[in-house]
């Protein structure tokens, strides 16, 4: 029976399905519930004021010009699908008894009544621990004005600090290098993505930055960030006290989900051992009747009882179609293999499957900027990531759906 024509404590079968968070999952769901046949209300609900728009380009053809904003949708697209789109509109508690949530637009709060509640808010990006937020040149990039401010902020700028060395870090790297921006770039692990690729494949990344002139501080943090009288950053201290001159520093150290608005709802949230977020069981479905969660914020269960929250673009897709077709009443077959990419000095990095950072490496080709390898974990395939090898990279895709030994793909 389809979740959505069914009735619970408070609840209407007129009510909509009300969707927070109006990022690619909250979308991608509302396109899938009208693609899958569904005729009922859909609310989006969206925090900022702009339409729904894609984050990956901010860090990259934002920050460098190339693009001003893009779009996830033509503005036309609501209209045409029925889809209430509400932007500025800030959920600020969940009453799942009432099946409410209070939204605040423009200084004024109101009640939304949902027959469907599906959380996909997203994270926010982590700050630097005791920098205030008037500090003149301390930039993160999570949303268009994030990257805007940076890109504006780049035209003066004589030295740039990034601290941290993940997809964030690296690829604002590549983007302020690209604007002639000198750029130190600060990682405590060994390597640039130690944590998502490994070491191994890390120091090719590591290569492609030292390449292109950018001054790479591995295997330390930063203790400081240093502001002047004037208010305005004017450097950083790595963890073995040296100083870093800069007048702008990027905090790329990851997000996380901001649930203060789930205080109070008894909405069940996933331990922090196991990764955060809102806990859900495979489907999404939350510890609360009627309410569902996806994307950066939603811990999803997995078939072996395992707890996992993904910051990857595609897996947020993939809990959209997840959702969608739980509430639809569809069967879905999901074959989706993990894959993730990212755009660093015209080169794009593709990795497919879940390899640990410490799986075998097996590099079958590497010319000294482009490269192709595979994981493996006991002689079993585990994952694929090339530089500028997409076609290698996405022909291994067949062989990541089923367990296949890495030596049948090395003697392909």
């Amino acid at each position: 029976m389809s979740l959505i024509t069914e009735t619970s404590k408070g609840t209407s079968v007129n009510d909509p399905i009300v969707i927070v968070g109006a990022g690619l999952g909250g979308v991608r769901l509302a396109e899938n519930l009208r693609n899958g046949g569904y005729t009922g209300g859909v609310v989006l609900l969206g925090q900022e004021p702009h339409p729904p728009y894609d984050r990956p380009p901010l860090s990259k053809s934002v920050v460098t010009g190339d693009d001003e904003r893009v779009d996830l949708k033509p503005a036309e697209f609501y209209a045409e699908q029925n889809v209430d789109l509400r932007t500025g509109a800030r959920v600020v508690a969940v009453d799942p008894d009432g099946h409410t949530v209070t939204v605040e637009q423009e200084g004024q709060r109101s009640d939304l009544a949902y027959g469907t509640l599906v959380l996909a808010t997203g994270l926010v990006a982590r700050k630097f621990p005791g920098v205030a937020d008037d500090v003149t040149g301390v930039h993160v990039v999570r949303t268009i004005e994030d990257a805007l401010a940076l890109r504006a902020a780049a035209g003066s700028a004589k030295h740039a600090a990034v601290i941290g060395a993940g997809f964030i870090g690296c690829e604002v790297a590549a983007s302020l290098h690209h604007l002639d921006v000198p750029v130190t770039l600060i990682e405590p692990t060994p390597t640039p993505l130690a944590a998502a690729i490994g070491e191994h494949i890390g120091q090719m990344v590591t290569r492609l930055h030292t390449e292109a002139g950018i001054d790479l501080r591995t295997g330390s943090g930063v203790d400081e960030i240093v502001v002047g009288d004037d208010g305005s950053v004017s450097g950083v201290v790595l963890s073995g006290g040296e100083r870093v001159d800069a007048d702008l520093v990027v905090v790329g150290i990851g997000g996380y989900p901001d649930l203060d608005y789930l205080d109070g709802s008894g909405i069940e949230l996933a331990p922090r051992e196991a990764g955060g977020g809102i806990a859900c069981n495979g489907v999404g479905r939350t510890s609360a009747a009627d309410v569902y969660a996806l994307g950066d914020a939603a811990n999803w269960t997995d078939a072996h009882g395992d707890h996992h929250r993904v910051e990857h673009w595609n897996h947020v897709v993939d809990h959209a179609a997840l959702v969608a077709a739980e509430l639809l009443g569809h069967a879905i077959t999901h074959q989706s293999v993990p894959y993730f990419w990212s755009d660093q000095f015209g080169l794009k990095i593709q990795m497919l499957g879940a390899p640990h950072p410490d799986d075998d490496v097996h590099v079958v080709d590497d010319d000294g900027r482009k490269f192709h390898a595979y994981y493996s974990r006991d002689g079993v395939l585990t994952g694929v990531i090339g530089a500028g090898r997409a076609g290698k990279v996405m022909k291994a895709r067949q062989y990541l759906q089923t367990p296949t030994p890495v030596s049948a793909v090395l003697e392909g």
